[in-house]
């Protein structure tokens, strides 16, 4: 029952939201921020918590500023969200304004492929929209499967219609590693989210002065592949979202593949946390990140699991 509710309101979001005036919609969307924010639930707490790490220096009134903005920012992706399927493709080119597009250009050019790797910023679906149209590179990502199925399938079917191709992390034979590989040696754009990762898998890097896990996905493709690896930021600026892809990471010179990995998704920390740092209120990360946050069993298994 739960996962049925659970579809149909999303279902009601894409059926709705996108054909009501967008000034009604914007309104709308920013008093559900609100009113999300001043319950205090769980996830604006978190919210805060993970600010505090970002603006360690800022006072409680500051604080509760940046997390009522950060709810205004996540509830405007939502709604930009639901409305851009009935978006045209010049409705999405003027939604952006993109630095640094030459780096990926010069490397797309070249036949080496690319790795577009962002955080949790602004509206990455519309970044995805816009690199596929206006940018005019169509790529390939990878989705966490969902609960109910039928929500994760209209979430493949709504990225898929905005130019993207869709590999589901688990649950398929196909293999996504070796998928994204070979789009990469084509030549091909990959787009991925790396700023949390809690599996066994995710290798630990300091973030703001702490330890927490990040994919090694992005780092380790571009490492096998010769592809380029740039980090991107996102905010918003007024109407507009604003999109910096970041100078190429390279692959370190010396060490094994596991530590220039490390290396590499460090650097990517690195330039996430400057960005986030001057745009915190569109980093969108309500959830625990923070090894410390996540109780001691699961901290020492996560600096277990960054050790292999």
């Amino acid at each position: 029952m739960k996962d049925r509710l659970v579809y149909w309101l999303y279902a009601a979001g894409w059926a709705v939201v996108k054909r009501l005036p967008e000034r009604v919609a914007r309104t709308l969307f920013e008093r559900i921020a609100d009113r999300v924010w001043r319950g205090r639930g769980k996830g604006v707490l978190q919210l805060e918590a993970n600010l505090r790490r970002v603006h360690p220096e800022a006072d409680e009134a500051r604080l509760r500023e940046l997390s009522r903005a950060g709810m205004r920012s996540y509830m405007r992706y939502w709604m930009e969200s639901f409305r851009l399927p009935a978006w045209s493709l010049q409705r999405i080119a003027d939604a952006m304004s993109v630095k640094g597009l030459e780096q990926l250009n010069e490397a797309m050019s070249a036949g080496r492929g690319a790795v577009l790797a962002l955080p949790h910023m602004g509206n990455w679906d519309l970044a995805g929209a816009w690199i596929a149209s206006a940018g005019g590179y169509p790529f390939t990502t990878v989705a966490e499967r969902l609960k109910p199925e039928q929500l994760f399938d209209r979430f493949v079917a709504y990225r898929e219609g905005l130019g993207m191709e869709v590999l589901p992390l688990t649950g398929s034979d196909v293999s996504v590693i070796g998928t994204l590989a070979r789009r990469l040696r084509q030549g091909k754009l990959v787009c991925l989210l790396g700023d949390r990762d809690l599996s066994a898998a995710g290798l630990q890097v300091d973030f703001f002065g702490e330890p927490t896990r990040m994919p090694a996905g992005p780092a380790a493709l571009a490492l096998r592949t010769g592809a380029a690896l740039f980090p991107v930021t996102l905010w918003y600026d007024g109407p507009l979202m604003r999109a910096e892809i970041h100078p190429e990471i390279p692959p370190p010179a010396e060490g094994d593949q596991r530590e220039r990995t490390s290396a590499m998704v460090q650097a990517l920390a690195d330039v996430w946390a400057e960005g986030i740092r001057e745009h915190a209120e569109d980093w969108h990360m309500l959830q625990k990140l923070w090894l410390a946050d996540l109780g001691t069993d699961r901290a020492a298994g996560a600096g277990q699991g960054a050790q292999k």
